[in-house]
């Protein structure tokens, strides 16, 4: 039996032609003057379907506005139990609706960011959600383009509806936990509290940082610049600051703010050489939460965001439509220490 020949698809075309998936269903459509796609670029891309009898296909071009039942959803790495969260509870939202959920990471690239945006889009997913979005300017443009609705979850966008935890409130109530709970109430140095770890022009670790300050401000001690070390996410980085910080002041601080997890995985592997003694004369405390620090020889209070109630918040903005440019926030959940370790200094629980 002799088949029919196989009609050519739109990533026919962009192999042919040179062009994204993306780019060649916007010419072949309505969209490539608000892409900006030169006339050149679409003559061409057309030249190359009418050529491959893609012309006939064309006429089925309404279908890329039916539903195709795919989520998807852009999250930054899957390196800690956060985001690990949000994509679950991503996946587990979509399935409740019916839908398939797809899950990218973008490894923290803008580029590679921009890829799995254009490689959706031509997927015709019907909503995505970007956590931690590195350009959301350029994401916006490109899912306002192909007419996707989008939404931000953990860091805010200016082009579509964003969801964020209250990073303000959670560092504050932790910067006042740790100044109350800190064994020296001194102003030498070492007394003070440090915050350690992120990225200053990152939203969360701004919201952060100001929160630090405020707290230590209202109390009467405003934080001098080398009190606040903004030394990334990697732990690496993180166990070399420590170590720097414990050299310059002859031991741990007073108090310390580690902002997330990775941060805290560093920070550990400079405290996992110390001896106890040590740990007595410090307050710790993470902008993060996972349940194996109950298994510490040491307390440390910690913040948990409420991944769940993101995007719960987030679905909920997708199910009613909005488009609106509005900042949502949901408050974190502050953690008491809780150490299954037992010596003098441990809080059993």
């Amino acid at each position: 039996m002799t088949r029919a020949p196989r009609k050519a698809t739109i990533y026919d075309i962009a192999r042919l032609s040179g062009a994204s998936p993306s780019t060649v269903s916007a010419a072949l459509g309505e969209s490539w003057r608000t892409r900006r796609i030169s006339e050149a670029t679409v003559e061409a891309i057309r030249k190359v379907a009418a050529e491959q009898g893609y012309s006939a296909n064309m006429q089925a071009r309404g279908l890329r506005k039916a539903r195709s039942g795919l989520v998807g959803m852009i999250i930054p790495l899957h390196d800690n139990r956060f985001f690990t969260a949000l994509s679950q509870s991503f996946e587990a939202f979509a399935r409740e609706r019916g839908l398939v959920p797809v899950i990218a990471s973008s490894l923290r690239e803008p580029e590679e960011e921009r890829r799995i945006v254009e490689t959706l889009i031509s997927y015709a997913v019907d909503f995505l959600f970007i956590a931690g979005a590195t350009d959301p300017d350029t994401v916006s443009r490109m899912c306002k383009a192909a007419d996707l609705r989008h939404i931000f979850v953990d860091l805010p966008g200016r082009g579509a509806p964003s969801v964020v935890s209250d990073n303000h409130k959670g560092a504050a109530e932790l910067t006042r936990r740790l100044l109350v709970d800190r064994p020296a109430t001194g102003q030498t140095p070492r007394d003070r509290l440090y915050l350690i770890g992120g990225d200053a022009s990152d939203y969360a670790t701004g919201r952060r940082i100001e929160a630090f300050r405020d707290v230590l401000t209202e109390a009467g001690i405003p934080p001098l610049p080398e009190q606040i070390i903004a030394c990334g996410y990697a732990p690496r980085s993180a166990m070399r600051e420590i170590a720097a910080l414990c050299d310059r002041l002859g031991g741990l601080p007073g108090g310390l703010l580690v902002n997330s997890l990775t941060v805290f995985e560093g920070v550990l592997g400079h405290l996992s050489g110390l001896p106890a003694e040590a740990l007595r004369a410090s307050v710790i405390g993470c902008y993060d939460y996972d349940p194996f620090a109950a298994w510490l020889q040491f307390p440390v209070h910690m913040v948990r965001q409420d991944a769940h109630g993101l995007i719960r918040e987030a679905y909920r903005m997708i199910d009613d439509n909005v488009r609106s440019l509005v900042l949502t926030m949901v408050e974190p959940e502050q953690i008491a220490p809780r150490t299954f370790y037992d010596s003098p200094f441990a809080d059993r629980g």
